[in-house]
C-alpha cells in the first residue's frame, strides 16, 4: 500500500477512533486529522492545547460543549450521501470539548496549529457555503465548511461530492509554495467516503518533476496524505464518492496554480 493512504481501522479503539493523522505520523507540520464512529451514549472530550479544532458530524446527531457553551442534539443527516451540509463545531486552541452521541455518530476532528484568537461556535447547515463547481464530467457538488472568510487560525475544511463517472479537484491543481498572491503552501487529507461501500475511488498525486507519482485506488473509510503536487480524484462509474479535505499552511488562503497542461480546460 501506497505511504500518502491511510487505512480505516475495521473495529475502532477504545475512545471509538478507526483513522488518526498528526503531523509526526504525515511527516509535516500544520494539519491533523480523526475520524471516530462512536454508538449511542458514547462520550468523547479533549482539550485541544495549542492546536484548533472543527468538530464535523459527518452523520448522526450528538450534544456538543466547548468553551464554555453546549448546543444539544445537533446534527441531522445520517449519511454523508444525503448531501446536506453538516453540522460542526469549531473549538479554538487551549479549550475543552466534549460530545455524547445520541445516534450511531461518524465524527471528523480536524486539526491545526490554532493561536486562541477565537471563540467556540456552531457552524450550522445555513452557515455553510454550497457550490456547484466545474461542468459536464467535471461537475460536483462542494460544501464550505470552513472557508478562509469564516475566523479560524489556520483550518480550511471543505466537503465535495462527486457524482459516479465524474472527476473533482480537476482540472489538476496545487498549493504547494508559499508564493502569494499566486499559491500558498497549504498541506491537505483526504477522507474519503464511498456509495455502494464496495467501490473506491481513484486519485493520482503528482509534482511536475515526476519526483512524486503516485496513482491510488481509495477505500470507503480511507485517508490520503496531499504533501505536495496535484492532486485529481476520479469516481468510477456506478459509485458516488465523498471526500472531506482539511488544509493548514503557513499562511490561512487558498490559492491554487492549475497544471499548464490541463489548464485548457478551465476554458
Amino acid at each position: 500500500m501506497s505511504e500518502l493512504i491511510v487505512p480505516s481501522r475495521a473495529v475502532p479503539d477504545e475512545r471509538g477512533c478507526v483513522l488518526s493523522i498528526s503531523p509526526e505520523s504525515a511527516g509535516w507540520t500544520y494539519v491533523g486529522f480523526e475520524a471516530f464512529r462512536l454508538a449511542v451514549g458514547d462520550k468523547l472530550g479533549r482539550e485541544t492545547g495549542g492546536l484548533e479544532a472543527a468538530l464535523v458530524l459527518l452523520s448522526g446527531r450528538a450534544d456538543v460543549s466547548a468553551g464554555g457553551q453546549t448546543w444539544r442534539d445537533v446534527g441531522k443527516r445520517m449519511s454523508v450521501f444525503e448531501k446536506t451540509p453538516p453540522y460542526t463545531v469549531y473549538v479554538p486552541s487551549g479549550s475543552q470539548w466534549d460530545l455524547e452521541a445520541l445516534t450511531d455518530v461518524e465524527l471528523a476532528v480536524c486539526l491545526a496549529p490554532g493561536r486562541g484568537g477565537h471563540a467556540a461556535r456552531l457552524i450550522s447547515p445555513d452557515g455553510v457555503g454550497v457550490e456547484h463547481r466545474g461542468s459536464g464530467s467535471m461537475s460536483r457538488l462542494v460544501h464550505n465548511i470552513l472557508p478562509e472568510s469564516e475566523p479560524a487560525d489556520s483550518l480550511l475544511v471543505v466537503e465535495v461530492f462527486t457524482p459516479a463517472g465524474h472527476w473533482s479537484s480537476y482540472p489538476p491543481h496545487k498549493h504547494d509554495q508559499d508564493d502569494l498572491p499566486n499559491e500558498s503552501l497549504l498541506e491537505e487529507t483526504y477522507y474519503f467516503r464511498v456509495q455502494p461501500e464496495q467501490g473506491f475511488a481513484v486519485q493520482r498525486v503528482y509534482t511536475d518533476d515526476r519526483l512524486l507519482d503516485e496513482t491510488l485506488a481509495v477505500k470507503d473509510r480511507e485517508a490520503v496524505l496531499v504533501p505536495r503536487g496535484y492532486h485529481p480524484v476520479s469516481a468510477p462509474p456506478g459509485y458516488d464518492v465523498y471526500y472531506l479535505n482539511v488544509m493548514a499552511g503557513p499562511t490561512r488562503a487558498w490559492r491554487f496554480h492549475n497544471d499548464p497542461h490541463h489548464a485548457w480546460l478551465m476554458r
